[in-house]
């Protein structure tokens, strides 16, 4: 049984992955600071899976503290790294911490894999490496241009950093330029569940809808797009978590010289982001309130993938589609309630 270390193993994407990856036979174990997540997620997890993954609480940004982890378990098999703060406007708003967190953390575990002779990496990448595209959809051909945001250039900085470690080293990497995940898993026991306010346009609609919040705010309608509001490619994050196992079994099998690949992964269709209200409006029959905003510093107007190297060399593509993703993101929301009020209610009990 191959053991997997999934850093950010308590967030959004890779609390699914983890999930998927211990239904496919893998034993995984997470390493969170629970910044931005909650220590029960591992218990989510269990009730998935009937499978507890090994949890660790370490600030990855702690060189001592990651390489004493590594040093402890020499016997990891490759590495899923989603560990980063990821949103976009923040960013902009404080790119010192945006910096010191993404690209500390990577070179911290870059040198833990040195330690154990680790040797395949799954990178955490973004489409926001591309910056404003001049075109759409965007394969992985396209010119890395300067990027719209902080975060978008600790993602350039980060593969760079890669490629330069891989010439010097026995690494492997696979890098997934994921372009918007959504969403929720079909059980209704994960989804997207961060502590602070909700950055991301799903959870905004969901607690929108829910109450949970007055209204969400839609950040500009004077793009150059039909109905004015920026352009995304959405996809289910079930999909996504997939393309980890895929990649993984990807380096394991490669016998070339390569030792960085990349990857587009996105459904390939562009979604406005007053489309993806008024489906979810449709769909799950709930109204949505929201208000008309300025743009936000570092959005860019459009951008879909061309996911067609994916599916030739993972064979991976999207399944889920846009209705599911609503359908999925609203069941959450609906059991988010619930679960919270368990979680705080045992930890007033202990």
């Amino acid at each position: 049984m191959k053991r997997i270390l999934v850093t950010g193993g308590c967030g959004y994407i890779g609390s699914h992955t983890c999930a998927e990856l211990i239904s496919a036979g893998y034993k995984v174990i997470i390493i969170d600071n629970l910044s931005n997540s909650y220590s029960f997620i591992p218990q989510q997890i269990e009730k998935l899976t009937g499978v507890l993954p090994e949890f660790f609480q370490i600030d990855l940004k702690d060189k001592t503290a990651t390489l004493d982890f590594f040093r402890s378990n020499q016997d990891i098999d490759g590495i899923i790294h989603f560990a980063a703060m990821k949103a976009v406007g923040e960013s902009v708003e404080k790119p010192l911490i945006y910096y010191e967190n993404n690209l500390m953390s990577l070179i911290n575990i870059l040198e833990g894999m040195e330690i154990c002779k680790i040797e395949n990496i799954i990178f955490s990448s973004s489409c926001t490496v591309y910056g404003e595209p001049l075109t759409s959809p965007i394969s992985e051909d396209a010119p890395i241009v300067k990027a719209e945001s902080p975060y978008g250039n600790t993602k350039q900085i980060a593969e760079e950093i890669l490629t330069d470690f891989c010439k010097i080293s026995n690494i492997k990497v696979v890098s997934l330029r994921y372009f918007n995940p959504a969403g929720a898993h079909h059980s209704g026991l994960l989804g997207e569940l961060p502590l602070q306010e909700p950055k991301s346009l799903f959870p905004a609609v969901t607690r929108s809808a829910s109450g949970s919040l007055d209204y969400m705010t839609v950040y500009g309608d004077d793009y150059p797009t039909p109905d004015g509001t920026a352009i995304r490619d959405y996809f289910h994050v079930s999909d996504l978590a997939i393309a980890h196992i895929k990649a993984f079994e990807f380096l394991n099998k490669y016998s070339g010289s390569d030792k960085f690949h990349v990857f587009n992964l996105g459904s390939e269709k562009g979604y406005s982001v007053l489309e993806i209200i008024r489906t979810f409006e449709a769909v799950n029959d709930v109204k949505v309130n929201f208000k008309i905003g300025e743009r936000r510093a570092g959005d860019i107007t459009k951008i879909y993938a061309d996911s067609n190297k994916a599916m030739k060399y993972l064979g991976w593509k999207t399944i889920y589609k846009l209705e599911a993703m609503v359908r999925t993101a609203w069941q959450w929301e609906l059991n988010r309630k619930v679960i919270l009020e368990e979680y705080e209610k045992n930890i007033s009990n202990r």
